[in-house]
């Protein structure tokens, strides 16, 4: 429950919410007891989902509430409300460096100032066995009496150590200064990752930008992990090229090739700095300034919101900014589709005609049987035999309650639907697809008919039938209404689960799919080529819908599971990773990816 303006929580009172992000809501509070004010950070509700957070928060809590330095945010409380655990700590008068940066270019003597203190700041935590985890220019405060400060320490590692899911930018690290171990996922890490993040920040201070940056969290932390860097020269000419080797060196993508230590890059940093002759100079490197953008809550710290916006507009803006997209309200285990036998395979469409421009899937109907011999030419139209009328003896009571129901009710769609369930239940194939193709006749225009069959065929984990289903509901959506995000989502897992069955192809084309989403229709495609004999084409048709869909997360998915398979587990973890961390991603996926995770070495 978020704490309200005017609210007393413990001995502090809320004044007004300063930000909002994946990790944490900011709140400015008084404390009339010692007669000042404090900024509140309330973690994000998922923390709690985790049994062992409270207990590991407290613990990282004190350990970072040891760390007295000039250039860190002290921490002066650790506390809970209704169940909530907060942290109280300074309230900080001034900017992020991130608000600075979009301003306009930095002077020689701001970067001079800011290299020094935030350098200062790592070396004393790494001496004390603590690393920062997430550097950036929004965790660094520039104080309007011309103090700075580094905030945020250990909050990515409380983070890190459970198993609640937060945003990938709290898990991982933020995208663009991301170091490629913690982007693979490494547990194991030193103070290579703060070396390799501050590096980051040094790089888009002189140079004017970050070296990678994308469309998608994922494009940019596979360009940390596997693109060379940007030389700095090559976009700004104005670097000095000793300071360019310093960047060159603390960005290396292995951890052995950067400084050993943060004070060996910052003593390295100020010395080129110094012989280049920019020193003493007003006049900035002179690069364009960036947009002004949005800051999180888990960016903004504690500091107070600036002045040029009303409070108002700024929280309006980071509310905007932080919210996640809404995540899908299911969850559906991982199986394998039970596969047809050859004398029964069954097949699901027939081509049906396109009406008001809507996409029309085909009808079930079961297939004929290849002729006993080879005849010198087809029959223009084959007979598409029914299958053989079930005996009442020996069927399950289930199959004959509702087989006497349709009888009854021969024009009643659910009573065919229900025969087709108790069919499948029996593993009665062919019946069963016979009866769910008289069911989806006899329910025509009916939507909640379609999205009711899906659900149940989901939980059956028939996925080749309820992709069927989930189509039919998506050719009768209105146009320009786009699909509720449950029906969306479970149409997504149902084409990726059916997609690996041989008969797929011949139940849903891919073609069909693609009418309603190119990009899911080539997943599909791709999965489908996978299991069935042809991986150069899977790899080829997984590259085409990265380049037309970057950041599709069904081909996140699907990238990690061929990367599973083929060994490469590096590139699986991280594209794992990505997914679980992310609150976009749909829980089907999400949980997936923590299957897969697990059964990594």
């Amino acid at each position: 429950m978020p704490f309200r303006p005017g609210e007393n929580v413990g001995p502090y009172r809320i004044l007004e919410q300063l930000g909002q992000g994946g990790m944490a809501t900011v709140y400015k509070a008084y404390h009339p007891a010692l007669d000042r004010y404090v900024a509140i950070k309330v973690l994000h509700q998922a923390f709690l989902e985790d049994a062992s957070f409270q207990a590991r928060f407290l613990r990282e809590a004190r350990l970072v509430a040891k760390l007295e330095h000039p250039n860190i945010v002290p921490i002066y409380d650790y506390a809970e409300h209704e169940h909530q655990p907060y942290l109280v700590m300074k309230y900080i008068e001034g900017e992020t460096l991130k608000a600075r940066l979009a301003r306009s270019p930095l002077t020689a003597d701001e970067i001079t100032r800011i290299v020094k203190s935030v350098g200062q700041a790592l070396a004393y935590a790494h001496q004390q066995g603590i690393l920062h985890r997430d550097v950036k220019p929004s965790n660094v405060m520039l104080a309007s009496d011309g103090q700075i400060y580094l905030a945020d320490f250990g909050l990515a590692r409380i983070a890190q150590a459970g198993e609640s899911t937060l945003t990938s930018d709290m898990i991982l690290g933020t995208p663009q200064y991301i170091s490629p171990e913690q982007a693979l996922g490494k547990k194991e890490l030193d103070s290579g990752t703060d070396i390799y993040s501050f590096g980051v920040m040094l790089y888009e201070m002189v140079v004017g930008r970050v070296p990678f940056s994308a469309d998608t969290p994922f494009s940019i932390i596979h360009d940390h992990i596997y693109t060379p860097l940007p030389l700095p020269r090559s976009i700004n000419p104005n670097v000095p090229e000793d300071v360019e080797r310093v960047l060159l060196k603390c960005l290396a993508k292995e951890r052995a090739d950067r400084y050993e230590t943060i004070g060996d890059l910052v003593e390295a940093f100020l010395t080129a700095w110094h012989t280049s002759g920019i020193i003493g100079h007003a006049a900035t490197l002179a690069m364009p300034v960036r947009p002004e953008v949005p800051v999180a809550a888990n960016e903004a710290a504690t500091l107070a919101p600036p002045t040029a916006a009303t409070p108002k507009e700024q929280r309006d803006a980071v509310t905007a900014a932080a919210r996640p997209a809404k995540a899908p309200r299911r969850r559906i285990s991982w199986v394998l589709i039970v596969s047809i036998p050859l004398m029964v395979i069954c097949c699901l469409f027939v081509a049906s005609a396109v009406r008001n421009r809507r996409l029309q899937i085909p009808r079930l109907l079961t297939p004929t049987l290849p002729p006993p011999t080879l005849t010198a030419a087809a029959p223009e139209q084959p007979q598409m035999p029914s299958p053989p009328a079930p005996s009442n003896t020996a069927l399950p009571p289930e199959v004959v309650v509702a087989m006497q129901e349709v009888e009854k009710n021969p024009n009643d769609a659910y009573a065919h639907l229900r025969l087709a369930l108790a069919f499948y239940d029996a593993n009665m194939e062919p019946n069963y697809l016979e009866e769910l193709a008289k069911a989806a006749d006899l329910a025509k225009d009916n939507q909640a008919f379609f999205k009711d069959a899906g659900q149940r065929l989901t939980e059956r984990q028939a996925w080749i039938g309820a992709a069927a289903m989930y189509l039919r509901f998506a050719a009768l959506q209105p146009a320009g209404k786009p699909l509720p995000d449950e029906i969306f989502n479970l149409l997504q897992e149902s084409v990726y689960k059916g997609a690996n069955s041989p008969q797929f192809p011949q139940f849903i084309p891919f073609s069909r799919i693609g009418e309603y989403d190119q990009p899911l229709s080539l997943v599909a495609e791709s999965r489908h080529a996978y299991y069935n004999g042809d991986k150069p084409r899977a790899h080829t048709l997984l590259k085409e819908v990265t380049r037309i869909k970057p950041g599709f997360q069904p081909a996140m998915l699907l990238n990690a599971e061929y990367s599973f398979n083929e060994g490469r587990v590096d590139d699986a973890r991280m594209l794992l990773n990505l997914l679980t961390a992310d609150l976009s991603t749909p829980e089907w996926i999400r949980l997936e990816a923590e299957k897969m995770l697990k059964k990594l070495p």
